[in-house]
């Protein structure tokens, strides 16, 4: 299938064929039929995406603030790096299409495959198959013609804007921009039985609000608007404004306040400044109100993502009961949305109307892409064909039933910025990149391209399935982690997990007894199994381990230095993330056990109290089966000044110190210091550890009973804090 993208970095438009998007838990994937172009939104991210750098910078300060901060943190060159990654890359386009079901999740209710609905949302993009989650899915109703149900986003914007004002029958409301959205608040607005005054810059969008049903309507330098505006209310201002301009300017937001009436309403649903005079709000004791895009949910990961939905008693309105209001609307010919369709494009002419956009070549309002659903459309992008042979032979390492290949054949499931940097390039340096799958189309193309992989899916099963892929890769939202890895190990190929390995310890059972069934079955090969433990085969790591015996006591000190993740952040979601603790600090336990050369007998935590209960400052105490301790602190409220991690290990007389894997520290008979130009947290030297050992047939860098004490003890540091006890692991 295609999807219209743009390259942030160069600004070029392109149809690029793309797989489809994956359809995970709660979505429904949707053929459209028709898109609609936010000339506004979407116009101004497709003239800042062709400025240059400077340009760019001044529209997104701050994002250059957070640049800054990575220099500072992680250093110029990996700075740089990580925002051309993000540049050149190829961004979606869209936010508000309709169009026909032909698939839905297995927990959805409510849908059938062949219904129309009408889709909002990042997911809702201009392509010609979308993923979207239930909640910003609505039925079209019988009679609502399928090309005005792509207006509906577009038209719950402008309707939540209009509850924002909170107006009465018989009120008045003055609109400032007359673009569509204004447009369509206008029409709302009339169809409430609200007397409205509309204002724009442009003379065409003025004259057309005159269509649209508007009272009054001013050229923004009209010099009787204020006047007028003041007669048109009875000399006492309107009851509410709402803008829906979108401008850099502080006009809007000052005029407003002079047109309201005392104790009025400002509704901002445009955007633009509000550094406003105080004179006109104060005297008159305005209120000001946002108006957050659809409705209530947007922005929330439970309403939007996981589709819980508000109760009605409490949240009247939200996204999705908006997008049925307007839908409603349509239905019942209370708005003209034939008036405000100004342009209709064919899917495959979409640069064509960006181009008029940028170059307001003529006059538009409302522009739709259409789609030629009769046209055939892939799942899956096929790149390129891979003529080398899949040739496994018997390995001659002593290791039982150990497979040798000729060629490492890869597949990647999910392939986010993590992956990027450290597994992709480091991979592909070992094997035949073979299949990709992530959730969204564009991604998954932009990295088959970028890496070599011969073909593109947004299903992760095509990639655990494939007979042709030996070694799989898992790298998505730590949710999924279990269940890829045990569809992979059941379909016999060789896994490496990042971090965490699961989320809980009935997955951790799971996965420990089809593991153990391969290991038992003389019949079956073996296939390693890795998680994402870098830190062991760090160099200074490494040369620690040289230093001291696995038999000698230590006492391990490690400071982690974490920073703070907002409650919105998906680490920090129960469900998708597990928490810091499930997600990261499992690093630093495995990373103690190793360094201690022993086993882990029991496990204390104690966490600070926090207000949304995150458990991310905390100190973990391990006891170990050879006499080693180690204590473990793990702080989410200290300063980003402070390198992240500090590590000392005391034993036999000798003391070494890893300051943030960079410096190196061993106090003896001697001293001794080691520094590295970079940070090395050892994540090229994992991935070629891995991909050398199934290649040579030989057992995983990372016995499975340490993943398994090191995955068991994170889940135990949790029940610690929530017990107040010393836990014992069996």
């Amino acid at each position: 299938m295609h999807q219209l993208t743009q390259n942030i970095k160069t600004g070029k438009m392109k149809l690029l064929e793309v797989p489809f998007p994956a359809l995970n838990k709660g979505q429904i994937l949707v053929r459209n039929h028709y898109s609609l172009i936010s000339a506004g939104t979407e116009g101004m991210k497709v003239i800042t995406a062709r400025k240059g750098y400077i340009g760019k910078a001044k529209e997104k300060p701050e994002q250059v603030k957070q640049v800054l901060n990575s220099i500072k943190t992680e250093g110029i060159l990996p700075t740089y790096k990580k925002v051309m990654n993000k540049l050149d890359a190829p961004s979606p386009l869209g936010y508000s299409c309709a169009g026909e079901i032909i698939d839905i999740a297995n927990d959805i209710s409510g849908f059938k495959i062949g219904d129309y609905i009408a889709c909002g949302g990042a997911g809702a993009v201009h392509a010609e198959v979308v993923s979207v989650p239930k909640n910003l899915c609505v039925k079209v109703p019988e009679g609502v013609k399928i090309e005005h149900a792509a207006y509906t986003t577009v038209g719950s914007i402008a309707l939540q804007g209009i509850r924002q004002a909170d107006l009465r029958l018989g009120e008045s409301c003055a609109v400032i921009g007359l673009g569509l959205i204004g447009q369509l608040t206008v029409q709302m607005l009339k169809a409430s039985g609200i007397k409205v005054a509309g204002i724009d810059i442009d003379k065409n969008a003025v004259d057309l609000s005159y269509k649209s049903g508007v009272d009054i309507s001013f050229v923004r330098n009209d010099e009787s608007l204020e006047r007028s505006i003041l007669e048109f209310s009875n000399g006492f201002g309107v009851d509410a404004v709402i803008i829906t301009a979108g401008t850099s300017s502080l006009d809007p937001v000052e005029l407003a306040g002079r047109l309201c009436r005392k104790k009025g309403k400002v509704v901002i649903v445009g955007a633009v400044p509000t550094g406003f005079s105080r004179e006109n709000y104060y005297k008159k004791e305005l209120e000001i109100r946002m108006s957050c895009s659809y409705g209530p949910g947007r922005y929330d990961t439970y309403y939007e993502d996981k589709g819980i939905d508000y109760p009605i008693g409490y949240a009247r309105w939200t996204e999705n009961r908006n997008m049925q209001a307007f839908l409603e609307l349509i239905k019942s010919s209370k708005l003209n949305l034939d008036l405000l369709t100004t342009h209709i494009f064919d899917f495959t002419d979409a640069i064509k109307a960006y181009q008029m956009i940028v170059d307001k070549s003529e006059p538009y309002v409302g522009i739709l892409l259409k789609y030629d659903v009769k046209n055939k459309i892939e799942k899956t992008v096929f790149l390129k064909k891979d003529n080398s042979t899949f040739n496994p032979v018997q390995s001659q390492a002593p290791y039982r039933a150990g497979i040798q290949y000729s060629t490492l054949k890869i597949g990647f499931i999910g392939a986010g910025s993590f992956a990027q940097k450290f597994l992709l390039p480091n991979a592909k340096k070992y094997g035949n990149m073979v299949g990709i799958a992530t959730a969204t189309g564009n991604d998954t193309r932009n990295i088959a391209d970028k890496y070599g992989f011969q073909y593109a899916t947004g299903n992760a099963d095509d990639i655990i399935n494939d007979k042709n892929i030996n070694t799989i890769f898992i790298a998505t939202r730590h949710n999924l982690h279990a269940e890829y890895v045990l569809k992979g190990l059941q379909a016999g190929k060789n896994v490496f997990v990042e971090k965490p390995l699961c989320m809980t310890e009935q997955e951790l059972d799971k996965i420990t007894k089809v593991y153990n069934s391969r290991i038992t079955n003389d019949q079956l090969p073996m296939t390693n199994l890795m998680l994402g433990f870098n830190r062991r085969f760090a160099p200074h790591i490494q040369k620690i381990k040289k230093l001291f015996s696995d038999t000698q006591p230590k006492a391990i000190n490690y400071r982690i230095n974490a920073g703070f993740i907002p409650a919105d952040s998906w680490i920090q979601d129960k469900d998708i993330g597990g928490g810091r603790i499930i997600g990261e600090v499992c690093h630093f336990i495995d990373l103690a056990m190793f360094i201690a050369g022993a086993r882990i007998k029991s496990v204390s935590a104690y966490v600070m109290d926090d207000a949304n209960n995150f458990m991310d400052t905390l100190t973990v105490n391990l006891n170990f089966e050879n006499g080693s301790i180690a204590s473990i602190a793990y702080y989410s409220n200290g300063s980003k000044a402070l390198k992240k991690e500090y590590l000392e290990i005391f034993s036999a007389g000798q003391i070494a110190i890893i300051d943030d894997f960079k410096k190196l520290k061993i106090y003896g008979k001697k001293e001794k210091r080691y520094k590295l130009l970079n940070h090395d947290k050892g994540h090229i030297k994992e991935v070629e550890l891995f991909l050398k050992s199934i290649n040579n047939g030989l057992p995983c860098p990372i016995p499975f009973e340490d993943i398994y004490i090191s995955t068991l003890a994170t889940f135990k540091v949790i029940k610690s804090i929530k017990t107040k006890s010393n836990i014992k692991l069996s």
